[in-house]
């Protein structure tokens, strides 16, 4: 259950959100355009970063650009 403390962990990096037009999901309401976020943890697939809400969230890569 590491899941638990990814929020009090390190941040691995910083990206920055290029958008959210997602397909199946409404990402919209928990990410922004433009902004940059703190990645916890990271998968082949997914990043898992703090977002909007304040929560640690997975997210696909394409949402993001690394800076």
């Amino acid at each position: 259950m590491i899941h638990h403390s990814w929020k009090e962990a390190p941040t691995i990096k910083n990206v920055k959100c290029v958008h959210t037009d997602a397909k199946k999901y409404m990402v919209n309401r928990v990410l922004t355009k433009g902004k940059t976020y703190e990645v916890k943890n990271e998968t082949e697939e997914f990043l898992f970063v703090v977002d909007n809400s304040g929560k640690v969230g997975g997210f696909y890569k394409e949402y993001f650009e690394e800076i």
